[in-house]
């Protein structure tokens, strides 16, 4: 069976992509923990579907908006969490969950920034996946969808094509705020970001699937920029507080 359509949800704080087809479902992320009874919903109310039609439901990397919902799903409908390859948890020992609460503070922060009520957002730091892929490998059971690895905000991001349309979902590769794009806040990687923005590029997607900023048509001019103005060091929690505190010393210096 052939993709219908990719629709577009408005979740908590970020877009959900859901795939379409006559005999299943697929989530292209994994939502935020408070997005999944409108997900669930809207397949049994808007497409008038039962819910064990989601089979797949892809986890682009962990931060809460993208990973909260995924185990409530597979729950509820008994589909299948796919992500990617790696060999520990994102959020491991001491330093992983103290960032997992941090991360989680910042999902609080930018509900407040779009006036959302607020809401549980808390979700386990470790997933537990059924399928893990490698960069360039189709989704079983959808293969006419393939994923890539797109390091760089985190070291296990996956962006997801469709072959057949050249849309691609690439979750929070790229950012758009108002008239412009942007790169994610944090970027672990900078050099893996720049190669990441390199690799969709080169795919030459007709449609560009963004967690935040929805969906676009972006040109290989706007693809060079974007790789031009990314993030030269580690833009990170750890990062920005070290560089504050430094700049500033240097001030306080300045009028010694």
């Amino acid at each position: 069976m052939s993709l219908r359509e990719v629709v577009l949800l408005d979740g908590y704080i970020q877009s959900i992509y859901l795939a379409i087809y006559a005999d299943k479902l697929m989530l292209l992320d994994g939502c935020c923990r408070p997005d999944v009874p409108m997900v669930l919903d809207y397949i049994q109310t808007t497409l008038q579907r039962p819910i064990s039609d989601l089979k797949v439901v892809v986890v682009s990397h962990m931060h809460p908006d993208h990973a909260g919902g995924a185990s409530k799903l597979r729950q509820a409908t008994g589909c299948r969490i796919v992500s990617a390859q790696k060999a520990k948890q994102w959020y491991a020992g001491v330093g992983g969950q103290l960032m997992h609460l941090v991360d989680t503070g910042l999902a609080y922060y930018v509900a407040k920034r779009q006036n959302r009520r607020p809401k549980n957002l808390w979700y386990s730091a470790h997933l537990h996946p059924d399928i893990t892929l490698s960069d360039g490998d189709c989704i079983p059971g959808f293969e006419d969808w393939q994923v890539f690895e797109t390091p760089g905000h985190t070291d296990r991001d996956l962006s997801v094509f469709h072959k057949p349309t050249h849309q691609v979902y690439t979750a929070d590769l790229i950012i758009k705020l108002r008239h412009k794009f942007v790169a994610p806040f944090p970027i672990y990687d900078p050099a893996a970001y720049r190669q990441s923005l390199e690799k969709i590029k080169n795919l030459q997607p007709s449609k560009v699937m963004m967690a935040h900023g929805r969906h676009l048509a972006i040109d290989a001019a706007t693809f060079d920029r974007l790789i031009a103005d990314a993030p030269k060091y580690r833009r990170t929690i750890k990062d920005t507080i070290i560089h504050k505190l430094l700049w500033r010393r240097g001030k306080r210096s300045l009028f010694k």
